[in-house]
């Protein structure tokens, strides 16, 4: 059994005084204590979450989830209506294949194609064919049956219908396109990219701790662990989906930052053990010191994550809210695993974690206990650390520089992959009837009383007679008009020339909220009108994010300050966690535009570039980076500190810090941006955006940042590195605890009882 006891403390230290151990030192010996049991637990708890969560299912986020100000409000006319719902609309295109389309074999095409998809249970109404003002092709708009939200999984059978008359008439070009095909071919299109994420990811962690480690064993622990906290995650997330509706994205968030958060944490904790057990220590012994060490550290970067996650409620909009759900369960479950299942597999497997050795990478990672590599890289800013930080950080700023050109926008049907045929088929669509381009188009909702309908009815009248005189609108297409019963709320449904992003669809915005509206319908008091539609939301969505800005950055600057203080009893420290964090984000945000903003990367990501970056990715770039950061920060200052506190030299103690963590540090990043860079290869833009952007911030952070940035500034600053008030530093009473072990009779421990953390001595340190 294992004790702890204090022995006589150091002339001028009050003696007799009991030392505090972390909660992660007993967490760590409990389940080392009992690894079986821990094991158990953990493995019950992961298949009850999966379980659980499929049983209770998912529910899904819909449009009205996210509604905000006048687009609420929008929705609120609406309803007032009591309107039937907006039936799901397919269009059928036929055209020529090569030469001048064949208008009237055409239309007995278009006919045959009707009565088939009239025949179809899936079908409410078949629209009469029309054709281009060209008349190079023929239009047929069919109605479907039954909720908008499930039409994507009744499509099917007209999709049928259409490759059917495809097959039947092979010289011409039959496709169809709607919202319904659409959102069924990105689901395929995205299930089948995340496959391939899942099957690269693992294999790729594999390898990359395979050279890490050298041992398969070894290697394939912090993966199995990452995998089943993902797992777990995933079923917790599918409870929390009844609060906060989830998201489409946070499956992919989730397993992201899963993958990312439970390899590192691991890696963490493994290497620790491993410097412990070369050091002569036995592997229960070795559990506990990187219990106490690397486990502190793990269990504080998770905190910090959490942190900086749960600032995205601020922002209000479900969309947020569930992925910092996602983001906060995968953290919270990766830190659990990691702090209870791991040290107690650990001590099963004793000896056992080393092999099988892979014999060279056995001996190359012994080798490279202490980096030759990284002493140099350091060397630099032990040496000169005024020059090194001047130029390393105004080389970041440079980097920086970029993103004060950023453009923001909501990718929309036009920014997808033409790799999806449906895609090609929509570009022939929108270039054949333009005012039929999907989502296109503003929706003006109108509500008044029943003595104003008159006046209300002219000034509709005026409104319509003023947008076919705007060549910013549609040309072809009236604007459609809809009455609810009693006639007191309007829907006009105003078609736009071009695409939902483009300029003129922007400016018929401005122009329909700031002068039309007002000047018609706005006249007629006791009426209330709000426009609504895709180019409405994209243009709320970014006045939301730009509003949303400061107060998430207010939260996670505020947290960040408090929890490094807190955990390192240093003003500065906190101070310096924060700018170091802004330079690392600030030069991904740079690199983000110079990558997508522009066109030289098209070929290499396989994009096409909108001259944007999402409108969402800068907000949700920011608070993963800030908290993902504190996974290496507090990993190489806790080192730091640790030789410190032994009585180091600031100078010494920073190149200790820094070069005996550095191996870790390193196989963390790598398997990160590895992770990162496969979403980068993914089909949709987002994906790719949001890879390049935590990739190339990852990067940066551990290598300028932790090996360049932070010696340097720590270097010049000094002593003065660990300066807090009186008030905040307290009393510093440190004994000497002996631990007790039949197995390691000797090792000792110094414990800085406020701050709660240990720091492990050995011997032949002092």
């Amino acid at each position: 059994m294992t004790r702890w006891m204090v022995n006589p403390a150091p002339t001028g230290q009050r003696r007799g005084r009991t030392a505090r151990t972390s909660l992660t030192s007993r967490v760590g010996r409990w389940s080392a204590n009992h690894p079986w049991l821990a094991i158990a637990a953990w493995l019950c708890f992961v298949l009850a979450s999966i379980v659980g969560g499929s049983l209770v299912g998912t529910v899904e986020a819909t449009t009205q989830d996210s509604l905000h100000g006048e687009l609420a409000r929008a929705d609120r006319i609406e309803q007032a209506g009591d309107f039937p719902e907006a039936p799901t609309a397919e269009s059928v295109l036929i055209t020529a294949r090569t030469g001048k389309l064949d208008l009237q074999r055409t239309r007995a095409v278009a006919a045959e194609l009707s009565t088939w998809m009239r025949e179809l249970p899936e079908v409410a109404r078949v629209a009469d064919p029309v054709t281009s003002l060209d008349r190079d092709a023929v239009l047929v708009e069919v109605e479907m049956t039954g909720s908008a939200d499930d039409a994507d999984t009744r499509v099917g059978p007209l999709l049928a219908a259409t490759t059917r008359a495809q097959q039947a008439y092979p010289d011409l070009r039959v496709e169809q396109v709607g919202s319904a095909s659409l959102a069924k071919a990105l689901t395929e299109t995205l299930a089948a990219d995340f496959v391939k994420a899942e099957l690269i990811s693992v294999p790729v962690a594999l390898v990359i701790l395979l050279f890490s480690f050298g041992a398969l064993i070894a290697a394939g622990v912090p993966v199995m662990l990452a995998l089943s906290a993902v797992g777990g995650a995933m079923g917790l997330a599918q409870f929390a989906s009844h609060v906060f509706p989830a998201g489409e994205l946070v499956s992919s968030i989730i397993l992201l930052i899963g993958m990312a958060v439970g390899v590192d944490y691991s890696l963490f904790y493994l290497r620790r053990e491993r410097e412990e057990r070369a050091r002569g220590r036995d592997h229960r012994s070795a559990v506990e010191v990187a219990a106490a060490t690397s486990g502190h550290a793990v269990m504080v970067s998770g905190v910090a994550v959490v942190a900086a996650m749960a600032s995205l409620f601020l922002v209000g909009d479900n969309t947020f809210s569930s992925m910092a759900t996602g983001s906060i369960l995968v953290v919270g479950v990766a830190v659990i695993g990691s702090l209870t299942a791991l040290p107690a597999i650990l001590v099963t497997l004793g000896r056992w974690v080393d092999r099988p050795r892979v014999p060279f990478l056995g001996r190359r990672v012994q080798r490279a206990e202490r980096s030759r590599f990284w002493a140099a890289v350091l060397r630099p800013a032990l040496r000169a650390p005024l020059v090194t930080f001047v130029l390393s950080a105004g080389v970041l700023v440079v980097v920086a520089i970029p993103a004060l050109q950023m453009n923001l926008k909501r990718p929309t049907v036009t920014d997808l992959p033409r790799s999806i045929p449906i895609l090609r088929s929509y570009d022939r669509l929108a270039e054949a009837f333009p005012s039929n381009d999907l989502g296109t188009g503003h929706v003006v909702a109108i509500r008044t009383d029943a003595a104003a309908r008159p006046s209300v009815e002219r000034e509709i009248a005026e409104l319509s007679k003023r947008i076919t005189e705007d060549s910013r609108f549609a040309q072809d297409r009236p604007p459609t008009v809809r009455r609810s019963a009693d006639g007191t709320v309007v829907l006009a449904t105003v078609h736009v020339a071009g695409t939902s992003d483009s300029s003129a669809a922007t400016q018929s915005l401005r122009r329909l909220r700031t002068e039309l509206l007002p000047q018609t319908v706005g006249t007629v008091p006791g009426t209330e009108w709000a426009v609504a539609g895709r180019t409405a939301s994209d243009a709320d969505f970014r006045d939301r994010m730009a509003a949303a800005l400061p107060p998430v950055v207010a939260f996670v600057f505020g947290m960040t300050f408090l929890i490094m203080l807190v955990t390192f009893r240093s003003v500065v420290v906190a101070l310096t966690s924060i700018l170091l964090n802004t330079i690392s984000v600030a030069a991904s945000y740079g690199l983000l535009v110079l990558v997508f903003q522009h066109t030289w990367a098209e070929d290499l990501l396989g994009f096409t570039s909108n001259g944007a970056v999402v409108s969402w990715l800068p907000l949700m770039l920011f608070v993963i980076l800030f908290g993902l950061s504190m996974d290496y920060h507090v990993f190489v200052v806790s080192r730091i500190r640790e030789a410190a506190q032994r009585g180091v030299p600031t100078r010494q103690a920073i190149e200790q810090g820094i070069v005996s963590s550095a191996s870790t540090v390193s196989s963390a990043a790598i398997i990160m941006v590895a992770v990162f860079c496969i979403f980068a290869t993914l089909s949709i833009v987002e994906f790719k955006q949001l890879g390049v952007g935590l990739a190339a911030a990852i990067l940066i952070d551990a290598t300028v940042i932790r090996a360049v940035v932070l010696p340097s500034l720590m270097r010049l600053l000094g002593e003065a590195n660990w300066w807090a008030p009186r008030f905040l530093a307290g009393r510093r009473r440190a004994g000497v605890i002996r631990h007790d072990s039949d197995a390691d009779p000797d090792p000792v421990t110094q414990v800085d009882s406020d701050a709660e953390t240990q720091v492990i001595l050995l011997a032949g340190d002092r």
